[in-house]
């Protein structure tokens, strides 16, 4: 359904019932309605039109109420085509960009701290993906360890190290070892794992480089371990769950809240639902059962993608909660604080 298709009368009160839920918390009902400005109706009309919502899939009432909360189908006509999106304060503003650009900082650590503040100012959880290793490479290294074994260690411009065993071709000399690293280390310029991938292939395939045939397996056996999806990996930052309790009452809504603390430790499930928003532009929403990882706890979750200072999308931040999120109010902050960590990037 499109939010075109309720007459004028339907979409107003439609409208303030999901305001009203997203700022209380609880159903609503006709006479709470009547009373907010701009609904010049009796508590009889506002029913019969609420009774009209209900019937086509927007709202529905608990069994523990006669008031009316909107439905996941609701919600998303409501993003979609009612939000009026809020702004970012200055104070909000500041606080976002003081944690984010903080000097002498690695990659990691910057993303932890946004997803820190983004936590705090949204009170629900934040969750930011993190890509491993696609911060500038400083230097290359491959230590021979025994035969048919090797180590190659990878430092990054922002301090980072890391290293992987990789197996050696039969027959390989230490020194061949020492070529690869020269040759890679020739190669770096500044780029990421994935780039130097691109430069070295290109550069093996033209049959430029002068390196012999156990050389070359080495830098291609070297590379693979660390890029695609065999070597990058996703590292996960959760922060401020505990918001998420304090935000709810009530077994009912506690129950949904465990529900959700188990889906947040299927922590695959949730790489891959991020690791699907960076392939959105700007900001992306889901709401309870539209993705399958919150379908039981009805969570929605707002997340946008970060890139680095060549475009190249790195990863997504965002902020996980009940439904009834302040969407007018988050969607900005996510969109903004995403723009921020592109920035350092």
């Amino acid at each position: 359904m499109k939010v075109q298709e309720l007459n004028s009368r339907s979409r107003n009160i439609f409208r303030k019932i999901v305001e009203a839920y997203i700022g209380l918390g609880a159903p609503v009902g006709s006479r709470t309605l009547s009373k907010i400005p701009g609904i010049d109706l009796s508590p009889a009309s506002i029913r019969n039109t609420m009774s009209d919502l209900e019937e086509i899939g927007l709202l529905h009432s608990p069994h523990t109420s006669a008031g009316r909360i909107p439905t996941e189908t609701g919600l998303r006509l409501f993003v979609d085509g009612l939000l009026e999106m809020g702004s970012l304060s200055k104070e909000e503003q500041i606080q976002i960009e003081a944690q984010c650009l903080e000097k002498d900082k690695v990659i990691a650590d910057v993303l932890s701290e946004a997803t820190s503040i983004l936590s705090g100012l949204s009170h629900c959880a934040g969750v930011v993906m993190v890509p491993k290793f696609n911060s500038p490479l400083k230097h290359i290294e491959f230590i021979y360890l025994n035969p048919g074994r090797g180590l190659v260690v990878l430092v990054t411009k922002d301090g980072s190290v890391e290293n992987r065993t990789i197996k050696l071709p039969p027959g390989l000399p230490p020194s061949a070892l020492q070529r690869a690293s020269n040759y890679l280390n020739s190669h770096l310029e500044g780029g990421t794992i994935e780039q130097i991938k691109a430069r070295v292939e290109k550069d093996l395939e033209g049959q430029q480089a002068q390196l012999d045939e156990l050389t070359k397996k080495v830098v291609k056996g070297g590379l693979a371990t660390w890029s695609g999806k065999k070597g990058g990996g996703q590292a996960l930052i959760v922060k401020g769950r505990s918001n998420l309790i304090d935000e709810e009452s009530g077994l009912e809504n506690l129950e949904r809240i465990r529900q959700l603390f188990d889906d947040l430790e299927k922590k695959e499930s949730l790489v891959r639902l991020l690791d699907h928003a960076k392939d959105a532009e700007g900001v992306k929403i889901y709401i309870g059962a539209e993705n399958n990882l919150f379908s039981l706890s009805g969570s929605s979750v707002i997340v946008s993608p970060y890139m680095n200072e060549t475009g190249d999308v790195l990863g997504a931040i965002g902020v996980i909660g009940p439904t009834r999120l302040n969407y007018a109010r988050i969607i900005p902050m996510v969109d903004y604080t995403a723009r921020i960590i592109s920035k350092i990037l």
